[in-house]
């Protein structure tokens, strides 16, 4: 959450002529990209937690009575982390750091100055992608490391982005703060992404066609890996589907009168548009 919204907050603040657009083009874009990591990931934790209480209750009864065959439906919350995740999120993901401290916008850097604001994002792409390799070396589980894979190479393709903006700068930012070489193309998952070239595109989400992010996300990649640098509209999307009724969390709590009522007033809707329609 911080990335997408310090760069979209860089974006929309963003100063200058008509020659330094494709800096704002390109903070855009990866800002407009980070929206979609925090779905990501936000799905993801929450259909790792989606069940993980094992709950096997009937339908007549949601919750199971205290002491019949000592069954507590969300006990595993008392074994875990951030109780949370269950008390408040009901088996969902919420907007809190690992500690489970609440995510604050103080988090978010945007000084106004061009040169300050690309080294500090790209110090914190690097992080990141640090963080990132370590998560992964943390879980076994295939959903979890497919989705930390993309975002390592992601992070990558950022970190490359805002590289390249300020060698067009004249900064040396390689002298000062290198690329951390985390060797995750040991990853296999990774390694699938990298020979894809994933590192090395960036997508401007510019449904014209219009950003000029292109002038500036171009040729050798600063990893030093052999690739060429080229943007694209977007990455080909995925459809998703709901996650289901958890009746020990009353999520989401509709009974047979709420969906008769939310089915009639549906009916309704779509009625009065076909008389308007017509």
């Amino acid at each position: 959450m911080r990335t997408m919204m310090q760069y979209l907050f860089q974006s929309m603040n963003f100063r200058g002529d008509a020659t330094s657009k494709p800096y704002k083009d390109l903070l855009q874009g990866v800002g407009t990209e980070e929206i979609s990591h925090v779905e990501l990931i936000g799905t993801t934790i929450s259909r790792l937690l989606d069940g993980s209480p094992e709950y096997k209750g009937r339908k007549t009864d949601p919750v199971d009575k205290p002491g019949a065959k000592g069954a507590t439906p969300l006990q595993i919350a008392l074994d875990t982390s951030n109780i949370h995740h269950y008390l408040v999120g009901a088996q969902g993901a919420l907007p809190v750091d690992a500690a489970g401290n609440p995510w604050s916008g103080s988090y978010v850097y945007n000084s106004g100055n061009l040169v300050l604001d690309l080294l500090y994002n790209l110090m914190l792409e690097s992080t990141g992608r640090l963080q990132k390799c370590r998560i992964y070396e943390m879980t076994d589980n295939k959903t979890a490391r497919s989705t930390i894979a993309y975002l390592i190479v992601r992070d990558q393709a950022h970190e490359n982005a805002f590289a390249k903006a300020l060698e067009s700068l004249g900064v040396n930012w390689g002298a000062a703060l290198p690329i951390p070489k985390t060797n995750a193309e040991q990853f296999p998952e990774v390694k699938k992404l990298l020979d894809m070239g994933l590192q090395s595109i960036q997508y401007t989400f510019s449904a014209d066609d219009e950003s000029q992010a292109a002038k500036l996300y171009r040729g050798a990649s600063p990893s030093n890996d052999g690739t060429e640098l080229s943007t694209a509209v977007m990455p080909e999307g995925f459809p998703m589907t709901i996650a289901p009724e958890r009746r020990e969390e009353f999520a989401p709590g509709l009974d047979k009168e709420l969906l008769a009522l939310i089915q009639a007033t549906a009916e309704v809707e779509i009625a009065t548009k076909g008389a308007v329609n017509q």
